[in-house]
């Protein structure tokens, strides 16, 4: 299924830089900083350059590779380039590596291939697994809320996935606070160690402070790993003089669209003074805004480039603010 092992020997100061977070009242810890595999790990992007990206964060201390069956483009690629890299470079330093997927978002045709029920779940987990060419996987997620399935159902399934060893931990992702509380009963009923909640959470955007899940995985002693904490690159120079004829806006705006720049640009202009009197990028400030937060155990971010892993590392520096500038970047946000 995979190439013979390559040689790759990564950095003896690769641990030195990083900060490793407890989620919640686990045992497990997960570095400050994790690489999400959602966008840059699919068919379109070359094999050298997802290399290069997943060297350079094992060699920095990002131990934590986050994957869901769906990340491509198309879907599966992810965890497929995952394995091969595994594979190819990682083998020695599994034990080292946690590897996260999911399963909830629609994957295969058919009533079987989407949501939460105990047939979709487990047959995605078998999916991933052969897709990553592993026995297990160190996290495994319910991505979304499904509306129609008993809750009992889904989290039986993650009970399962546990029980039968391929998956350590597991976790659930765009739950709000009272969802959360609901399975966590159950989980905690049927002795499944959940310890993690990966929710969308950034200066722009506050709805985990708004629907209850930030306050309730604080209280249940469950992690929180937030996504997009740079919304779409809006958090960062990328936008500050208008749209580059290169940016994702001007070429690929599926996700991120003209008019959001043009909504936020006030913000984030006014956001980048207060990084600048930091000294810190925007990203930077953006990132260390949320680790911040003893709620945040990681931040999941993307990249395309190596220096984009590097410099999300400098927000590492300065994790310090004072009460004033909480409040400037709350009230910049909240207008």
């Amino acid at each position: 299924m995979f190439e013979p092992t390559a040689t790759y020997e990564p950095a003896p100061t690769r641990y030195d830089s990083m900060l490793y977070k407890r989620c919640g009242n686990s045992g497990l810890k997960l570095p400050a900083i994790s690489l999400g595999f959602w966008h840059n790990f699919g068919d379109i992007t070359p094999y050298e350059q997802m290399k290069s990206l997943v060297f350079t964060a094992f060699d920095h201390g990002i131990t934590h590779f986050d994957l869901a069956n769906n990340y491509g483009p198309e879907p599966g690629a992810a965890e497929k380039s995952a394995g091969r890299l595994i594979h190819q470079y990682f083998a020695k330093h599994r034990d080292e590596l946690i590897v996260s997927t999911k399963a909830g978002y629609e994957m295969w045709a058919g009533p079987y291939g989407d949501w939460g029920s105990r047939k979709y779940l487990l047959a995605s987990l078998d999916q991933s697994l052969e897709r990553l060419g592993l026995d297990y996987v160190d996290i495994f997620y319910h991505h979304r809320p499904d509306p129609e399935t008993p809750l009992e159902e889904t989290m039986g399934a993650l009970a399962q996935a546990v029980t039968s060893g391929k998956a350590l931990y597991v976790g659930l992702s765009n739950y709000d606070g009272p969802r959360l509380e609901q399975a966590a009963a159950i989980l905690d009923e049927l002795h499944v160690p959940f310890v993690i909640n990966q929710n969308k959470y950034n200066i722009l955007d506050r709805t985990v402070e708004h629907n209850g899940l930030k306050e309730t995985a604080k209280r249940l002693g469950k992690g929180l790993i937030t996504f997009c904490p740079l919304e779409q690159g809006l958090l960062t120079d990328r936008y500050l003089n208008g749209i580059p004829a290169d940016s994702r806006v001007a070429h690929d705006p599926r996700f991120l669209h003209e008019s959001d720049v043009k909504r936020v640009h006030g913000k984030i202009v006014a956001l980048n003074e207060i990084a600048k009197q930091r000294g810190q990028s925007l990203a930077e400030m953006s990132l260390a805004w949320l680790l911040h937060d003893d709620a945040v155990t990681s931040v999941l971010a993307g990249a395309s480039k190596p220096q984009q892993i590097i410099d999300n590392i400098g927000a590492l520096k300065n994790l310090d603010f004072s009460d004033e500038e909480l409040q400037a970047i709350d009230q910049i946000a909240q207008n």
